[in-house]
Order: C-alpha cells, then sequence, then structure tokens
C-alpha cells in the first residue's frame, strides 16, 4: 500500500522542522506515510513568506500567504506547524517533539520493564550557558514579556517534558495524579522574565507501589549543562530507581546518547545519531547556526511521522501524550508563574480571540 501524504503547513520561521519533514521517511524506517508542504505564512508579508518556501526546497505548487487568517482558510492543508512565538500561539492555535524520539521511547522501556526497579526520583536540567546581556538585547523573543520571554516557557518545557513522560506517563492511567509544586525563580533584571527557574515536583503514588516520586526540573540562562558544546561533560536527565538509573546527555531536547546502569553490573552506553539521506547527499540541518552531521536530521521528523499517523488513523491526541497530560503540564507552568509573581501583559495572558 502507498504511503498516505500527508499536506503540511507552516506558519512563521520553521526552517529546521521543515528540513525534516522533506527527508524521505524510508531513511527511518517509515512506510505509512510522507509529508509535503503545501503552504507557509508570515506575518511579516508574503514576500517573506515565498522566500522561506524557496529556501527550504518546497514543492514549487505551495503556496505562501501574507496573513494566519487567509493561510488557515486553505482547505488543502492537512496539519500546520505552528512556529511563531510562545506569546502567540494560542491566539494562532483558535483560528511538543522530544517524547518521539527512538531514545525517548527506550528510556520509558526501560521504567516500565522494570528494569530499574522502583523508579524513584528524577533530574531534569536544561541550561544554556550565555550571558543574556551579551546575547540577546531587551527586545530579543527570549527576555522580551511581550513575546512571552523568559527560560520556563522556552527551556523549562523540556525539562519538565521529560519529568512528566518518566514519571507520569509511566504510570497506569487510571493511578496518574497531578504533581504537587513548589518552585523558585531569579528574575532577569532588565525585563522581568525569568532567568534562572528551579522546579521540585512531588508525584503521589500509592505505597503498595512504591510512594511518592520526587523531581526536579531546572532551566537557565547563565549556567550550562553542555558546557562543551558536544554534549560529552556529563549527563543532563538521571532517571532514579531501586535497582539502578539511566542518564541522558545533553542537549536534553535533542539527545543523542544514554547510559543504563544498573545494581548487578550491567552497563549500556548508546548513542542514538539522528537518520537522514545520510554522509555525502551533501545535506544539512540544524538550527541557527549549529549545523549537524552531514546527512543527519534534527530529530523533528519524528512527531511530523506520529502527527500524519494520528491523520490516517483518526486520533486527536499522540501515541506518548495525551491532551489531559499537556494541560497539566501548562497548569504546572501557571503555578510556577503565580508562585513567584510572573505575569505577561494582559493581551498575552488572554483566553479570548484577540489581535496581537
Amino acid at each position: 500500500m502507498a504511503p498516505k501524504v500527508v499536506r503540511w503547513a507552516t506558519g512563521g520561521i520553521a526552517e529546521t522542522f521543515s528540513r525534516d519533514l522533506l527527508v524521505d521517511p524510508a531513511t527511518r524506517d517509515v512506510h505509512e506515510v510522507k509529508h509535503t508542504i503545501v503552504a507557509a505564512a508570515s506575518s511579516s508579508g508574503i514576500s517573506r513568506a515565498q522566500e522561506f518556501l524557496k529556501t527550504i526546497n518546497a514543492p514549487l505548487s505551495a503556496k505562501g500567504y501574507g496573513s494566519y487568517e487567509e493561510f488557515v482558510k486553505d482547505a488543502d492543508i492537512d496539519i500546520v506547524y505552528v512556529a511563531t512565538p510562545h506569546s502567540h500561539h494560542y491566539q494562532h492555535v483558535m483560528l511538543f517533539w522530544t517524547r518521539y524520539f527512538p531514545l525517548s521511547v527506550y528510556v520509558r522501556d526501560a521504567i516500565t520493564s522494570g528494569k530499574l526497579g522502583t523508579v524513584i526520583r528524577v533530574f531534569a536540567d536544561n541550561s544554556t550557558g550565555v550571558d543574556p546581556e551579551k546575547k540577546f538585547g531587551k527586545e530579543h523573543r527570549m527576555v522580551n514579556p511581550e513575546l512571552a520571554g523568559g527560560v520556563l516557557l522556552d527551556m523549562g518545557i523540556y525539562s519538565l517534558t521529560w519529568v512528566f513522560q518518566t514519571l507520569y506517563t509511566t504510570q497506569p492511567p487510571g493511578t496518574r495524579k497531578p504533581p504537587q509544586v513548589l518552585s523558585s525563580i531569579r528574575k532577569y533584571p532588565s525585563t522581568g522574565v525569568d532567568e534562572l527557574t528551579t522546579i521540585l515536583l512531588t508525584f503521589p503514588r500509592d505505597e503498595k507501589s512504591g510512594g511518592d516520586m520526587h523531581a526536579v526540573a531546572t532551566a537557565g540562562f547563565r549556567t550550562a549543562n553542555n558546557i562543551d558544546g558536544q554534549g560529552t561533560c556529563s549527563p543532563a536527565i538521571r532517571i532514579q530507581g531501586t535497582n539502578g538509573e539511566v542518564q541522558v546527555w545533553p542537549p536534553i531536547f535533542r539527545p543523542t546518547r544514554t547510559k543504563l546502569s544498573l545494581a548487578d553490573g550491567t552497563t549500556e552506553d548508546k548513542a542514538w545519531p539522528q537518520p537522514g539521506p545520510g554522509k555525502g547527499s551533501g545535506w544539512y540541518n540544524g538550527f541557527l547556526a549549529n549545523k549537524n552531521a552531514e546527512g543527519e536530521g534534527h530529530g523533528m521528523f519524528w512527531e511530523a511521522d506520529e502527527a500524519g499517523m494520528a491523520l490516517v488513523e483518526g486520533r486527536k491526541e499522540g501515541k506518548y501524550e495525551g491532551l489531559d497530560e499537556s494541560v497539566l503540564i501548562m497548569e504546572v507552568m501557571d503555578e510556577v508563574r503565580r508562585q513567584n509573581g510572573l505575569k505577561y501583559p494582559d493581551k498575552i495572558e488572554a483566553t479570548e480571540r484577540i489581535e496581537l
């Protein structure tokens, strides 16, 4: 049977995702779906959207739009990838990708199979080691409250994703309970958004199953968990159980190395290179100025494959994360902001339809 062709559209500048999307899924042993890009939109105007389509070598039939309102009316679009700033996501969705990596599946299997024994604690850190005063101006999306800046929404979500996919998703659906939340933030002096956030989460679990589980999720600008830039210094994720632990090396949004260490002496150090057209292809992808090895994808195609399969199968939720869990993670981040007095402008917090 020929694979189902899923027709994508991208809003904003989503070059990394789009390049991954156009890689033949057969290179990662996926044969049920294929992806194509039929449209792109940019709030900067139609010419910017058209330029973007040329840059990623989209099909010549792909259309550019200069407004999101016109864009979402295109009946040829199956799925829209939203790539605008956090501040605009809610409003644009009214007209996340790490869980689908094979590496992440491996880690969750180590938990659910019982290899680690009873999992009790998780540490997750996503920090960049930059000088924000030199790296960002006050208007930069990472520190601008008008664009929902700060580490929590941009970087902390990855730390929380690792915590939830290991301590919440792996629990039987009928027993999962929301975590208790304690948090602390340090604010960026120039704009008041968070530059360092640390969250302590307690996930309730009955004593028969092992008792409560603890997690520390953190993210920050000025410190780094990837100081050499190669992800080789030390693990950024540690999932610890009574029989051992799994470590995941940074960057945690695109990890490529794990180490399993068990009490019986078993160790398993694994590399997880991303598939793609391969060496000699002359094809490159990456994010901003950071390019991956020749022919190696960025890893965003895994979520695209899952989204495509959900469309084919008539599902409205991902296989590894339901809508209820997505809402719960957002509620945790809202609680962190509430505890620390971090509020964005009213137009950003609005839940009704408004013009941004």
